[in-house]
């Protein structure tokens, strides 16, 4: 059996292991910061690149995402086995270079043990990876930093970004994003001893924790019931960007060291990091609705269009498994959202 045939079930059970804790969040947030922008695993290094669960809106519709008004930000190019430059490009490399996180476990994290990267959006890097290049090994990963998942694209670092990217307006503008892969929305995580109950009145006078350039701090922006998102007191730089971090998984070390009392992110991360601190639990109930894609850089449509075509296949089979695996125990059952097309 070779590494593409072997089932994600059994592989997750194999590699899973000894993850959890504090002390694995320490290592992982140790690893973000020393290792970010390197290559990280399977095939070395390679040269720089060149260049919603439960029914979607619109299933399988074609609709006309305007870039004015920001009608339908979920709408991507339609799919294509096609190979443009982009595409092109990666098959001459022999490598796809892909943006993950190494730290936000079920999603993208390092198993202790083997020091892999595994996870729901590593699988499907995984798979996109195979549909490319024929085998699922042909993959470099690169840790990026929640703030600097856009940059690593304009700046060539990375082809994809597959790392549980949110898809917005504001965001359509600067990146082409793929079909939708997975919905998710801004929920409260907090200490279970916490007075907190959610987005709510009990948030006044709280410090609250975000990872900078990510929607959760823009909804805090947008409303924060009082809540203290920006920590102005004295010191130096790094003191006051207190709140505001670049990993969300450093929020959850700070609401440990009691640094913050609560943090605002995606409810699926967010169950993640309340399966490896049973300290913590999800208050309230989301208060947005989000929807995760895979990022390309904009004018690559030729790569967009190819990574549609494989996500068309990957609904109907491997995204069931990978959320068997690595989210169901913590998000329950779930369905793939739906593609919108432009």
């Amino acid at each position: 059996m070779t590494p593409d045939d072997e089932p994600v079930a059994r592989r997750a059970a194999r590699r899973a292991r000894g993850w959890g804790g504090v002390a694995a969040m320490g290592v992982a947030c140790a690893l973000t910061a020393s290792l970010t922008l390197l290559p990280l695993t399977r095939g070395g290094d390679a040269a720089a690149p060149t260049g919603p669960f439960g029914p979607g809106p619109g299933a399988g519709t074609a609709l006309q995402a305007k870039a004015d008004t920001c009608e339908n930000p979920e709408a991507s190019l339609r799919p294509s086995t096609e190979d443009g430059p982009s595409v092109t490009a990666i098959k001459q490399r022999g490598k796809l270079i892909v943006g993950v996180d190494q730290s936000s476990y079920r999603w993208g994290f390092r198993d202790p043990e083997t020091g892999t990267l595994e996870g729901f959006d590593i699988a499907l890097a995984r798979a996109i990876a195979k549909d490319l290049l024929g085998s699922e090994d042909a993959v470099v990963f690169r840790a990026v930093p929640t703030n600097q998942r856009i940059a690593a694209l304009d700046g060539g670092t990375v082809d994809l970004v597959v790392r549980t990217m949110t898809i917005n307006c504001k965001r359509i503008k600067q990146v082409a994003f793929s079909t939708a892969y997975f919905r998710a929305g801004q929920q409260v995580l907090a200490p279970k001893t916490s007075p907190i109950t959610g987005h709510d009145a009990s948030l006044k006078g709280r410090r609250i924790c975000t990872a900078e350039g990510s929607t959760a701090h823009e909804a805090l922006v947008e409303r924060s019931f009082g809540a203290i998102i920006e920590d102005e007191g004295e010191g130096t730089p790094a003191d006051r960007n207190l709140l505001t971090v670049p990993n969300q998984l450093d929020c959850l070390a700070r609401l440990q060291m009691g640094e913050v009392d609560a943090i605002v992110t995606d409810n699926a991360l967010a169950a993640g990091q309340a399966a490896q601190d049973p300290a913590v639990e999800l208050k309230g109930e989301p208060f947005t609705e989000e929807y995760y894609g895979v990022a390309a850089r904009l004018g690559n449509d030729d790569l967009v269009r190819r990574v549609n075509k494989v996500l068309e296949d990957y609904r109907k089979g491997r995204w069931q498994e990978a959320y068997g695996v690595w989210l169901e125990a913590g998000l329950g059952k779930a369905e793939p959202p739906e593609p919108l097309y432009k």
